[in-house]
């Protein structure tokens, strides 16, 4: 899907999607929202069929009148400056800055991501993680308003995920009722659990780095991360010549995804450091670079999987096999 980013801008030095307006401050949220594109609000209209009223809605994007969406009756519209306003306390407190922000899917998806502002996490010597908190919306009632934290590795801006059994991460997920505005506000004391959190993540990060990982390990954590969900829960045996047919063609992509991550955990960005190199740690983050940089069609992509779509639960995926399969070892 081409043209996934609409507008964007970031502080900084180029992330690693190369996409957005630079910014050479960190920006208020007067200037962010502007810089991001995301000057503009949503309205809402009932649907009609001639004289009919219909029970639907549909969301449009008041500056050039276009549809975002069609939303039930009971959806209501998170503006962007409103989401843009759950930042304004940690502001105003200096706990975080404004990193990132931007539109995706012509509109229909709105990111904001803030830097908190604290002492990185070191995970070994030279390989730090910086934190970050996500906040996520979409006008079209494809998704649920989502705050949350994101660890971002700084030698390679690799996008990672909490911990397995965050339950703050679990519970961060407000849907669009009339209630949302109340609860995001609500949500606003996640910055007290932050750091607990963090370091929580932090500590399965060097365990991974504790433990040293065969090849053979490798290609299965490659294998569980990627393989069919009817493979996995029902462990599937193929019958018929169609089934073999595609349990063929995805023990063979299987093995594609395997040869171009096995470079980038010998080789990727950050894993021939010392304490890294042949470590669950550098297997993890090889996936990791694999959804980030190489998988999909395009970074535009790529960008939206990572922090919407299926990228996001691969990595969480990846997170949570790394850590069952070094303790087994």
């Amino acid at each position: 899907m081409a043209h996934e980013v609409e507008n964007m801008m970031y502080v900084g030095q180029t992330p690693w999607h190369g996409l957005g307006i630079q910014l050479p401050h960190a920006p208020t949220i007067e200037e962010a929202i502007v810089a991001a594109g995301l000057d503009w609000s949503v309205s809402k209209r009932q649907n009609m069929a001639g004289e009919i009223i219909v029970p639907s809605f549909t969301t449009f994007r008041d500056s050039d009148n276009s549809i975002l969406g069609t939303v039930k009756e009971d959806y209501e519209v998170l503006q962007n400056i409103e989401a843009f306003r759950f930042f304004q306390r940690f502001l105003d407190e200096k706990a975080c800055t404004l990193e990132t922000a931007g539109s995706l899917r012509a509109g229909t998806r709105v990111f904001i991501l803030a830097k908190i502002k604290s002492d990185p996490l070191t995970i070994v010597k030279n390989d730090l993680v910086e934190k970050y908190i996500l906040l996520s919306n979409s006008h079209d009632g494809s998704l649920a308003i989502r705050v949350g934290f994101t660890p971002i590795r700084v030698v390679c801006a690799n996008t990672l995920r909490m911990s397995i059994n965050s339950k703050a991460s679990k519970l961060i997920k407000i849907k669009h009722t009339k209630n949302a505005k109340q609860t995001l506000a609500t949500v606003g004391e996640i910055m007290n659990v932050a750091n607990h959190e963090f370091e929580a993540t932090a500590e399965q990060y060097r365990f991974l780095a504790s433990k040293q990982v065969s090849g053979d390990d490798l290609k299965k954590l490659v294998k569980i991360v990627f393989k069919t969900a009817k493979e996995e829960e029902q462990q599937f045996q193929p019958q018929t010549e169609e089934d073999k047919a595609k349990a063929e063609a995805e023990e063979n992509e299987c093995k594609r995804i395997v040869t171009r991550v096995i470079p980038l955990f010998e080789k990727g960005r950050g894993n021939d450091l010392p304490g890294v190199k042949g470590t669950y740690w550098a297997a993890y983050n090889a996936v990791n670079e694999y959804l980030g940089y190489e998988r999909g069609k395009d970074r535009e992509v790529r960008l939206d999987n990572l922090w919407f779509g299926q990228g996001a639960v691969l990595n969480q995926k990846a997170l949570k096999a790394a850590v069952t399969l070094a303790k087994a070892a």
